[in-house]
This record gives structure tokens, sequence and C-alpha cells, in this order.
């Protein structure tokens, strides 16, 4: 088993530390507000005094905090311990914080790792938590194993930012399905229905829908949103347009619609309304 070191014991922090002692591995714990230690030292781990004597205790040191901020303060007071050494990130942040911090890494001797943690605390070590990571390949495949403890782990590639981005990305799908989810539940409440009576019909429709998903994100790779288009997007902009106008009708803010609504109308006014609803990401997304 591995000699591993956990920097920040937040929620996630605590969990991954908790997974990795009930695993077996040789745990080193730290955390600023120490009282957050007790347990875990309960349950096996050293209790480190500073970051620094953290990282000099272990192989590999776990970062998880609240936000690159607090990582860069926390890393900066282990500078010294970190030539040799192994550090994965697991805070949540952007790809430009993600580089940034294995710059500086590096620069202090230390290889790196970036990570994104698709899961809540408690599915840490259960089936069906995912961390994605992305950095320093060498470093992946010597500390896979322990990784594994923690969740699936996938390998992005040597991009460091890739981690962030595609943590971001299928968090920004999740927040979308939450924002229709409330959107719709809102329409339905204020016929004075419950959601819950609502959610067999929605289920099933948002499964089916999620069947288009291939096509359209063939149609985006390839830039053919004209092929095969079975709803255009003028059809489409006129259901948008409805939802709104219902909405405030019912009594309903149409703040989630209306965002789509706009994007819709702009690529229908730049002449694309018989074009898929794909396009639409041409319209946000900055060419390179």
């Amino acid at each position: 088993m591995s000699r591993i070191s956990v920097l920040g014991l937040g929620a996630m922090g605590a969990a991954l530390a908790a997974t990795l002692i009930r695993k077996g591995h040789s745990v080193t714990v730290w955390n600023r507000t120490a009282a957050r230690a007790e347990p875990l030292a309960s349950a096996g781990a050293t209790i480190a005094a500073t970051p620094a004597e953290a990282v000099a205790a272990s192989d590999l040191t776990i970062l998880c905090v609240v936000d690159y901020a607090a990582a860069g303060a926390v890393v900066a007071e282990a500078q010294d311990a970190l030539r040799g050494r192994d550090l994965v990130n697991l805070t949540n942040g952007t790809p430009r914080e993600a580089k940034k911090l294995a710059a500086w890494a590096e620069e202090k001797g230390a290889a790196y790792l970036d990570g994104g943690i698709m899961a809540i605390p408690p599915m840490i070590g259960e089936a069906g938590a995912l961390i994605l990571y992305s950095g320093t390949d060498a470093l992946f495949e010597r500390h896979k194993p322990s990784l594994d403890a923690l969740a699936e782990s996938r390998y992005l590639g040597d991009d460091t930012g890739l981690a962030a981005l595609y943590d971001l990305a299928l968090l920004s799908g999740m927040y979308g399905l939450f924002s229709g989810f409330l959107h719709a539940g809102a329409l339905v409440a204020s016929s004075g229905r419950r959601v819950g009576d609502f959610l067999p019909l929605l289920l099933p429709w948002i499964e089916a829908m999620s069947g288009t998903l291939p096509d359209l994100a063939d149609k985006i790779d390839n830039g053919l949103h004209d092929r095969s288009v079975v709803s255009s997007l003028a059809m489409q902009a006129i259901a948008l347009e409805n939802i709104a106008k219902a909405s405030t009708e019912q009594g309903v803010a149409p703040d989630f619609i209306e965002p789509m609504l706009r994007l819709a109308a702009r690529r229908i006014a730049e002449g694309h309304g018989s074009g898929d609803i794909s396009g639409v990401i041409e319209v946000i997304r900055r060419k390179k």
C-alpha cells in the first residue's frame, strides 16, 4: 500500500482520506482547521502540523480544497518539500488555473496531475464514482492503483487543463438538465399540479430526446448543421417563444428559457433557420 497525504479536509477531502484509510493505505492528513483531522486520526491517519510536513511524509500528495486561491496558498506553504514529489490536485477550477498551478509545481520540482471529481463525497470509493485526470502520464501510471481506490480513474491526456475542462463541461450538461427541470416544474406547479406526478411523463421524454445527442454531436464535429434536419431551428424557435409566452401568462419567470431563445434568434437572423438546433453552438463558441 502507498503512503499518501491529503491536504484539505472539507467534505470531499475527508471522504478521500477516509476511503484511502479504509482501503489500507498509510495516510497523512493536514487541514488548516486542525479539529477536522481528529476523526481521521481515530481511524488511523497521521496528522501533520504543516502542509510541508504532510508532503514530506508521503510518495503522493492529494490536494483538495475549496478553490485555486486556497490551493495556491497551501502549496506555497509546502513548496520546500515538493521537489521530487508527486502532486495530484483535485480542486475544482478552470483549465487556465490548472495549467498555471502545474507550471508552478513543475518549477518547484514536483510532478503534477490535475483531476476533476465527478461524484459527491458519499460516492467516493463506491461504484459509479469517476475522477478525470490530465497532466503527467508517468505520475498517473505510477499511482493508478491508489487512485483507483477512490473512483474509476480516467486519464484524458497530457494537456493539464483537460480534466478541469471536461469536469466543467459535464457539470454544464448537468446544470442544463436541472434548469430545464426547474422550469418545467414551475410551469406544472403553476397549474396547481404536483411536480412529482409529472415525472412519469418527463423522465421518458428526456431519455428519448437524449437519443438525438449522437447525431447533434456529429453535426457539430463536422459542421453539418443542415444535414438530415428533422425539426428546423425556425420551427423549434416557435416552441421556445411559446414556452416564454406561456411562462409569463402562468406567472413563471422565463429566465431559464430566454437565453436559448435569444441564441436561436441570432442563429436564425444569420440565415440558418432551416438548419438543426446544433447550429446554435456556432453563435456561442469563439473561432480559434
